[in-house]
């Protein structure tokens, strides 16, 4: 496999999905890791009803958004993946914690 560049760097398409695709398996093994806390959180709080936390999502989107805008990335568009994934994480969580 050659040398995966960076998107300033392509300049052919081929290039270009390659560091695509090598940037979608680093957020999956990211979000594997993400996921397992998911499983700790359900395995540590002590009632279902503690698994959604409003002010908690509230803070890690605003976190996300945060972080966006200092790396200059449209924060409208974290907003939005980020009240997906944090969605995600809470049925994710419920689900870990029926099955304790």
């Amino acid at each position: 496999m050659s040398e995966i560049l960076s998107g300033p760097d392509c300049t052919t398409m081929i290039e270009v999905r390659a560091g695509v695709d090598q940037v979608d398996r680093e957020l999956i093994a990211l979000l594997a890791r993400r996921f397992a806390y998911m499983d700790a959180a359900a395995r540590i709080k002590p009632a279902r009803g503690a698994v959604r936390d409003e002010a908690r999502k509230t803070q890690v989107i605003a976190n996300a958004c945060a972080a966006a805008q200092a790396a200059g990335v449209p924060e409208r568009i974290v907003a939005d993946l980020w009240e997906q994934l944090v969605e995600a994480s809470i049925a994710y969580e419920l689900a870990a914690f029926d099955r304790r």
